[in-house]
Order: structure tokens, then C-alpha cells, then sequence
């Protein structure tokens, strides 16, 4: 920025970040970017005191003879505009708390004015501020991604793998369930270039020392076939008295570019029978007899079971963990 007819830095904050909005919605457009990183937008303006009166976005000959001057940068994000920087300096005196608020409140009033004339000036290119970010699940699982759509839809734009026009098969070599998740989550990131979520669930029977665990799906050999996994389970624990503790975990792991990656866990109680009750569910679930229930996960209905499954526990921890690390 050589010239401009205020502050030359913050004229250079408010072109630079239209700028930057025209490169990335070019990006997106031509299928570089598949997710725009603009979280919300972002101008800046000078204020100062020059001949005792408070003026805004002061030119050369109002700064070079000003008692005080100030840049202000300030972000607009999710409806609420906040400073980012508050450069202030008293050049030739010191000013008062009174004429500080009214230099903030004067940087308020043009920041929304330049940010106003930054929307005109993108046009179309302005839908990649503040957009949702794209959260591909690591499932093509239509209940699954039903119900991760609506708790996270008011952080992310949620989308199956089968959306996202992508497979991914990473192999599951972890030795716990989080090991697992985080290998699935970061392979699907790097496939991507979005914020990807992935689970590891399975069961954990107190009798066979935590077996069949990560082995969960492929406990007789063949992943997914639960016929035979429920039958070699039920060998196992031949002659085992009752209670045969269980729980069923589940371990959800979270991964954004440039973001610390979250990975959280639920677990739910149960105990396993000597016989299959109910048609529903999947897996162990016509095995599993929850406490909480009064029924198998197979007997109760998918609101009920959603309610006290180890999968809606760890959502409910990522939530929080979420939460935490946004704000």
C-alpha cells in the first residue's frame, strides 16, 4: 500500500483482507480449496485527536499534527464485532479516558462503514466469510451422519465421505480405540484439505480381559460379519456365572487444519446374555443388556439407545472439548 486517503496500514488491512477473499473464492471456484478459511471479516481505520477534536481516519496533514493517534483493527465474526489490535499513542500529550472511548466508539462506527463498502466491493466472493466449515465424517453411515449433523450444525457444514466424492480405507493399526479414531480422522484431513471426524467403537468384556476391543468387527475373522462374532463371544463365556460385565466404548477423534486435534470418550454399562434378544441395532447389540434400558440395545428404539450410547457420550465430551478450544 503507497497511498492511500487515510492510514496507509489500516487502508492496507482493508484492502489486503477483500484481497484475500477474491483469492479464495478463485481457489475454491477452481476446485484448489475445498473449504474457504475466512472465519469472519476484518477491516482497520485510524482515529485521533488533532486540535482537540476527535477525527476519524486521519490523512497526512491531520497525522503529522496530531496530539494522539490510534489505529484500530476489528473482526466481525458470527454477528459480533470485536478489536483485534488497538494501537493508540499520545504524540504530543497524554489523552483521557473520555477522549479514548470516543476515539474507540469513532474506529467502531467507520470499521462498519469500510466493512459495508468490502461486502459491496466482493460481491459474490463475500459467501466465503465466515462460512461453515465442511466436517466430513469418516462414514457413509446415513444414521450416523444424521445424527452428527444435528449436534454440530452450528459449528460445521457436516458431510459423509460419499458427499465429499471420496473413499478411504486407512488401515486401523492402533492399539487402542483412540489410536484408531486419530488414524482414520488424520488420513481423511490429509485426503481432504477439511476438518474430518472419525470413531472407533467395540466392546469391552471384563471376563475375556477387555476382548474383543479394538478386534471388535473382525473378532472371528471377518470384519463385520456379526453372526459369527456374537456366536464365538457367546463361546467365550460359556460357563462364565452372571453378571458378565460389559461396556460398549467409543472413542471420537476431531481434526482441523492448523487446529489441535480433540479426541474424546463414552462408555456404556451392560452386561452380556446367554442368548440374542431383539431385532434391532447391529453387532453385539442383540447381546448387550443395558441396566439403563431395561432392555438389549437390540430391543431398545434408536432414541432411547442414542440417549445412553457410548457414541452420544463421547459427542457430549467433544462438545464440551469444542468448546473449550473455540470459545
Amino acid at each position: 500500500m503507497l497511498q492511500a486517503d487515510g492510514g496507509t496500514r489500516t487502508a492496507a488491512v482493508t484492502g489486503g483482507f477483500v484481497a484475500l477473499c477474491l483469492a479464495v473464492d478463485k481457489l475454491m471456484r477452481d476446485g484448489v480449496l475445498a473449504d474457504s478459511p475466512v472465519v469472519g471479516q476484518v477491516a482497520a481505520v485510524s482515529a485521533g485527536i488533532v486540535g482537540g477534536e476527535c477525527a476519524l481516519d486521519l490523512d497526512y496533514s491531520q497525522d503529522s499534527r496530531a496530539e494522539a493517534d490510534m489505529n484500530v483493527v476489528m473482526e466481525l465474526r458470527e454477528g459480533k464485532l470485536g478489536f483485534v489490535e488497538v494501537q493508540g499513542t499520545g504524540e504530543k500529550r497524554a489523552y483521557s479516558r473520555e477522549e479514548l472511548d470516543k476515539l474507540l466508539a469513532l474506529a467502531e462506527k467507520g470499521v462498519a462503514e469500510l466493512m459495508r463498502a468490502q461486502l459491496e466491493a466482493l460481491g459474490d466472493a463475500a459467501g466465503v466469510i465466515g462460512k461453515k466449515p465442511k466436517l466430513v465424517i469418516a462414514s457413509n453411515n446415513f444414521g450416523k451422519i444424521k445424527e452428527l449433523r444435528q449436534l454440530l450444525r452450528d459449528r460445521f457444514d457436516v458431510v459423509s465421505m460419499r458427499e465429499m466424492g471420496v473413499t478411504s480405507d486407512a488401515e486401523e493399526t492402533g492399539e487402542t480405540f483412540e489410536e484408531n479414531a486419530r488414524i482414520k480422522a488424520e488420513a481423511l484431513m490429509q485426503l481432504t484439505g477439511c476438518a474430518a471426524l472419525a470413531d472407533d467403537s467395540g466392546l469391552i468384556v471384563d471376563h475375556l480381559n477387555g476382548r474383543p476391543g479394538v478386534h471388535s468387527a473382525r473378532y472371528a475373522g471377518v470384519h463385520g460379519d456379526d453372526e459369527a462374532n456374537n456366536r464365538l463371544l457367546l463361546k467365550d463365556l460359556e460357563g462364565v456365572p452372571h453378571p458378565r460385565t460389559a461396556r460398549f466404548a467409543c472413542a471420537i477423534a476431531l481434526v482441523r487444519p492448523g487446529r489441535a486435534p480433540l479426541t474424546a470418550f463414552g462408555t456404556c454399562e451392560g452386561e452380556i446374555l446367554d442368548a440374542p434378544l431383539g431385532e434391532g441395532g447391529f453387532g453385539y447389540d442383540p447381546l448387550f443388556f443395558s441396566p439403563e434400558l431395561r432392555a438389549t440395545f437390540a430391543e431398545a428404539d434408536a432414541d432411547a439407545k442414542n440417549r445412553v450410547s457410548h457414541r452420544a457420550r463421547a459427542i457430549a465430551q467433544l462438545l464440551a472439548l469444542l468448546e473449550a478450544q473455540d470459545g
